[in-house]
């Protein structure tokens, strides 16, 4: 009994060992991530993602849902103007992948969300694109109140304690057809403008 004991623990030690092993696989691999498919019975984008008002960098009001991301193909990100590592490398990064788009960029909308919207105000954000080069009409920079930014944040997977704590990952979508991905940020520029071509294409039997 004893012996048949020892076995039965050796075989679960391996088959633990192989789950870990392909865990670490799994991290390793491509920069482009895609990500799992909504579950059914998701709710309705437009109450899941809501229609907070937020300001863009002009002082415009925008409605999150009806008026950045309906019926768009968006890539989405945070960031915060203070940083001084990632988020300017990203932003210079995402300026890169609408310059190899060419033509096609003016069908595919960047939305960078403030993690930091007590600092980052409408006038802030303006100063901030254009010392990025990034002060383009198919590119909202978004702020609001706390409580705001707090909401929109979390509906995409974005809770922030503190404005340095947001994830660097892109979002990618095509909101009609309910299309979605994750990026690493440290992807290929020409890699990130290849996956937002893809989601311009029509979808097959649609």
């Amino acid at each position: 009994m004893r012996a048949l004991l020892l076995i039965f623990l050796t075989l679960c030690f391996c088959v633990i060992s192989l789950l870990a092993i392909a865990h670490e696989g799994h991290q390793q691999q491509s920069p482009v991530v895609a990500a799992a498919p909504p579950a059914t019975g998701t709710h309705d984008a437009k109450t899941w993602f809501t229609d907070t008002p937020l300001q863009d960098q002009n002082g415009d009001t925008l409605r999150f849902y009806s008026d950045a991301l309906h019926n768009r193909v968006v890539l989405l990100n945070v960031i915060f103007t203070s940083c001084n590592d990632a988020c300017p490398l990203i932003t210079r990064k995402l300026k890169e992948v609408r310059e190899l788009l060419g033509d096609k960029a003016e069908g595919i909308t960047f939305i960078s969300l403030t993690s930091d919207p007590l600092r980052d105000t409408p006038a802030v954000l303006k100063a901030y694109t254009l010392k990025q080069g990034a002060d383009d009409p198919h590119w909202f920079f978004l702020t609001g109140d706390k409580a705001q930014m707090d909401l929109v944040l979390g509906r995409i997977g974005q809770i922030v304690p503190t404005p340095e704590q947001h994830s660097t990952q892109l979002i990618v979508g095509d909101v009609a057809n309910k299309r979605w991905s994750k990026i690493r940020p440290d992807a290929p520029a020409a890699a990130i403008a290849q996956r937002l071509q893809l989601l311009t294409m029509p979808v097959a039997g649609r």
